[in-house]
């Protein structure tokens, strides 16, 4: 089995290979190169000392040399190259309290999670694949390297990695690796919430989010998301859905693009409705959800910041999720609806609330599909028109400003700001009144 290693990785191997020492592309770049996907980066193990790997290039640099890392720059890309060591005991479910160098590779591989990323390459010797990660690889199978208990025991985020990588490559979770998974998974209460985040945000861009659920019933999300729980324990007994809070977020989240801020937003625009349960007064068993969207915008914050998110995610999630319900051209379709929704909402998110509406109709029952799409399509038909002609549907875009109006005498204070309101109004009903001139004229009348 053969890899096109790049020519930079391949000149790092062989020049560390002329001077005695070993040296191989490992872990993930392999993994990958096998799988026939682009590696994000390429990893280079090695015999020789960190010492001895930086006597041997013109330019290097510390990245970690503590744990045998250094940077290898080769015409300004840089290349990491970690000396084969051995762990020593993990004593707070992440980092060894030391680390002890090897010359033995076969040491270097047993430290690894998982088969997958276990196995080294070099055009030498070809592939080394000391436990099983090529059969793994056919089977789409993520299996621990040795003792499962012992690798998540070591490292407690290879628990959630094991998710990832499962949604990531659409592979199937090894039996024992399931069993140890389930067994340690409150130990992920010592990971930092940043390590957490960039695990679980790989997760739900995957192709398969619905992953979050094999998370849930292994325990995981109670750990790092409660709020998923309550929502995969939450039903919907509403014409509108077949499936529970969880189970239909999920159909959302596979139905937006992956983006980061589409794929958070759909994992919460329902996140209040367990918050927000009552019953129908004529059908008892019926369930309403009122309010649930705005309760979901009080509660993305908190959630998120917990996370470690950014600000201008964690804003745009909130504004989407608070937004994801709002019942545009209800009843009569008209043009002016839709002009009124794209005001309440934002015209710079309104792309993004219809792709989110329109992932919300394929997550619910047949009669939910049905119920309404029709005034969806005629809602996207009527942003497109907006979007093509440039029309009005905020302040900042109407020809007319406070100084304007403070130009043709109107005095300083809030009466400015209500006539731009009341200009606004009709502005939205009749788009044509949006010149300048025009709206002077209706201002002058207004003081």
């Amino acid at each position: 089995m053969k890899i096109q290693l790049p020519e930079k990785v391949n000149r790092i191997i062989t020049t560390l290979q002329k001077h005695g020492f070993e040296a191989y592309a490992v872990g993930g770049c392999v993994r990958d190169s096998f799988l026939g996907r682009v590696p994000g980066d390429w990893d280079i193990t090695t015999s020789a000392a960190p010492e001895e790997t930086k006597s041997l290039f013109a330019r290097t640099f510390d990245t970690g040399i503590e744990h045998g890392t250094i940077t290898v720059l080769l015409n300004g890309e840089g290349f990491e190259v970690t000396t084969y060591r051995i762990d020593g005991k993990y004593e707070d479910n992440r980092h060894p309290s030391k680390v002890q160098f090897t010359r033995s590779l076969s040491e270097d591989l047993l430290r690894r999670d998982f088969t997958i990323n276990a196995m080294a390459y070099n055009e030498q010797d070809g592939l080394v694949d000391l436990f099983h990660g090529m059969e793994d690889l056919k089977k789409g199978v993520i299996r621990c390297v040795g003792n499962a208990e012992a690798r998540f025991s070591e490292d407690a985020l290879r628990i959630l990695r094991a998710i990832r990588f499962s949604a990531q490559l659409g592979f199937e979770i090894e039996e024992w690796t399931m069993k140890a998974i389930r067994k340690l998974a409150n130990t992920l209460e010592n990971i930092s919430a940043e390590r957490i985040r960039v695990e679980l945000e790989k997760l739900i861009i995957s192709n398969h989010p619905d992953k979050l659920i094999t998370a849930y019933y292994a325990g995981i999300t109670k750990v790092i998301l409660p709020e998923f729980d309550r929502m995969m324990e939450c039903p919907q007994n509403t014409p509108y859905h077949k499936y529970n809070v969880g189970e239909h977020t999920i159909k959302v989240m596979e139905n937006v693009p992956n983006t980061k801020d589409m794929r958070w937003a759909a994992l919460f625009h329902d996140v209040g409705k367990p918050d927000s349960i009552t019953y129908d007064k004529s059908e008892p068993e019926r369930m309403h959800f009122y309010g649930h969207a705005k309760k979901g915008s009080e509660m993305v914050p908190g959630i998120m910041k917990r996370l470690k998110m950014d600000n201008k995610t964690i804003k745009f999630v909130r504004r989407l999720v608070e937004c994801h319900d709002d019942r545009t051209a209800s009843g009569e379709m008209r043009p002016v609806s839709v002009r009124k929704s794209v005001n309440r909402i934002g015209k710079d998110i309104y792309k993004e609330y219809l792709q989110l509406a329109y992932a919300d109709f394929q997550g619910k029952s047949e009669y939910g599909k049905q119920k309404g799409f029709d005034r969806y399509l005629y809602t996207c038909e009527q942003f497109q028109y907006i979007l093509d002609n440039n029309i009005c549907t905020s302040k900042k875009e109407m020809e007319i400003s406070g100084k304007d109006l403070i130009e043709i005498g109107v005095p300083k204070g809030q009466i400015i700001g209500d006539i731009l309101d009341e200009l606004l109004k009709r502005v939205i009903q009749n788009p044509e009144l949006n010149e300048r001139q025009r709206l002077i004229e209706i201002a002058r009348n207004m003081f």
